[in-house]
């Protein structure tokens, strides 16, 4: 389809397009016109996107089966949206993290923030997983594998197409092994350590790079002494601390699977004998172990989004603040706890009250020495919290 041959999407004529002009990414169901040939478009069409006096505001791909129906692709109207144009984006946000990191394991697509929205790539060394959470990249997904296989070189690409974005969005939930083959759990170093990504059947991509620069803060913390890591997946703030120098650590999650991964990534890393596994709800487990005394230096809990969106905050918000009530009697004193958040609906005031409640309903007291964020691989969109969700909170307990 040509440019001069698009559909368009209007702005209703009370809709102020000041803030898409100035940068915002998405367009809302109740911001546009919606008559029936424009409901007829299928999810992921590329559209002209105009306002009410039909001046054109950028191209857009439409989905009005979304709460988020149109998302900007690109604001020069005339762009044509295809492989030469997924090459420029992917081309941009490749050449960004060539320059933060040596080695080839990161983000390399973090959807808005590279803008490329609803696009998540990660990638593994010669491997990349990739989660096409907009129906526009689902469509295009063919193109997308092409390019990044050309740009990067990797020889196998899996598309995990489980979680809740592509819900929201219509799509399946079908994984897949899109090209090459995986066959068993890829070695990742980082921090020091080696992590052990399962591709095709571990959680969202196989690891979650957004730590990083969290579990190395969290790692100096830990040097000498023993450290707890609560949800811990596949032992991402367990490893570094070994590998950093903690004399002993304890990574708790309720999945065994995850747990075999982290004990063979402790293996890899030469710390098998100072790494222990528990398997248990956490919740239970941090209630458990307060109830037995027991006391470690370093304490972290990294648990999953207790308020995926706003309707759930409430509850998130207490979740949040009964993990900070039942963690801080578990710190030494004078020891430090980590506390994580992956809720955007929890933005960091919210999240931090929550902590700060939870450590004194403990009867504890602490100073708040960092608060961390995702790393420089998960760049934020400057106009949408979304893209800014994980936030850790580092305290020292006092004595």
């Amino acid at each position: 389809m040509t440019v001069a041959e698009r559909p368009v999407l209007r702005l209703k004529p009370k809709t102020d397009s000041r803030a898409i002009r100035h940068g915002a990414p998405w367009v809302f169901a109740d911001e546009v016109v919606l008559d029936r040939r424009t409901r007829a478009l299928p999810a992921g069409t590329i559209v002209t996107l105009e306002d009410a006096e039909r001046r054109a505001l950028g191209v857009v791909a439409i989905n009005t089966g979304s709460k988020i129906v149109a998302r900007m692709l690109d604001r020069d109207p005339d762009a044509e949206i295809g492989r030469d144009w997924i090459a420029v984006r992917l081309g941009a946000a490749l050449a960004l993290r060539e320059a933060l990191y040596d080695a080839p394991f990161y983000r390399l697509v973090h959807a808005e923030g590279d803008g490329l929205p609803g696009l998540v790539i990660d990638r593994f060394g010669a491997a990349a997983v990739i989660q096409p959470n907009a129906a526009w990249a689902e469509l295009l997904l063919d193109d997308i594998v092409a390019v990044l296989s050309d740009l990067t070189g990797v020889s196998c690409v899996v598309k995990n197409a489980a979680g809740r974005a592509r819900g929201l969005e219509g799509l399946d939930d079908v994984s897949s092994v899109l090209t090459g083959e995986v066959s068993a759990p890829v070695p990742v170093p980082m921090n020091g350590a080696t992590y052990m990504a399962d591709l095709t059947g571990g959680q969202k991509t196989g690891l979650f790079y957004d730590q990083r620069p969290n579990q190395a803060f969290a790692a100096r913390l830990a040097r000498g002494g023993r450290m707890l890591d609560v949800f811990s997946h596949v032992g991402g703030f367990a490893l570094s601390a070994l590998a950093s120098g903690a004399e002993s650590a304890l990574a708790v999650d309720s999945s065994a699977p995850a747990l075999a991964l982290a004990r063979k990534g402790a293996e890899a890393g030469g710390v098998g004998a100072r790494f222990e596994t528990r398997q248990e709800d956490a919740f239970a487990a941090l209630e458990a172990m307060g109830r037995d005394g027991e006391r470690f230096d370093l304490v972290v809990c990294d648990p999953p989004a207790f308020a995926p969106s706003k309707q759930a905050l409430d509850a998130g918000l207490r979740a949040y603040e009964r993990v900070a009530r039942l963690a801080a009697p578990l710190v030494a004193p004078g020891g430090f706890l980590m506390l994580c958040s992956c809720s955007h609906a929890a933005d960091l005031g919210r999240f931090r009250t929550a902590s700060v409640r939870g450590i004194g309903r403990a009867g504890r007291r602490g100073q708040l020495i960092r608060t961390g964020f995702a790393g420089p691989d998960h760049p934020q969109h400057p106009q949408l919290a979304e893209t800014g969700y994980l936030k850790a909170l580092a305290f020292r307990l006092m004595p």
